[in-house]
């Protein structure tokens, strides 16, 4: 599967950390940034153009990453087409029902909250959830699309 991810500083050690456990199960992985360590950057630089590819690209999905991921999801959920939610920690279930219910395509991670481990896992479970596809998911999410 095509993987677009991206973050800002607070997200950056936990990125450089997924990208290649991503590529190892198989995932052709485009990484937006950021490609070094700033504290001063700003996240929808890196985080808009994850959203602008992934709604593009409807066979893809997005991963980003901030400090709670909640700013990120924000910008990401600006651009039409795109659908992030998101994990900071807890039961998966969340990132479960934002595929089966919400047809999410881009997974918003707190990277002040979770561990390498916690986001691995988490984004393999994420990734491998279906879309339920059921009729009043389909019509939740064509209204949010209009």
């Amino acid at each position: 599967m095509k993987i677009y991810i991206g973050t800002d500083h607070a997200g950056f050690e936990l990125k450089e950390n997924l990208v290649p456990f991503l590529r190892a199960h198989g995932h052709d992985v485009e990484d937006f940034g950021a490609h070094k360590f700033e504290a001063l950057d700003d996240y929808p630089d890196f985080i808009r153009p994850v959203a602008e590819a992934v709604a593009k690209d409807k066979e893809s999905r997005g991963i980003i990453l901030g400090g709670s991921g909640q700013g990120e999801a924000m910008c990401a959920n600006r651009v039409k087409g795109a659908r992030a939610a998101v994990y900071y920690g807890g039961p998966f279930d969340v990132a479960v029902l934002s595929r089966e219910h919400n047809d999410a395509n881009i997974l918003s991670l707190g990277a002040r909250f979770v561990d390498e481990d916690e986001a691995r896992e988490v984004v393999r479970v994420w990734l491998e959830t279906p879309f339920s596809g059921d009729e009043r998911h389909v019509r939740r999410i064509q209204k949010l699309d209009k």
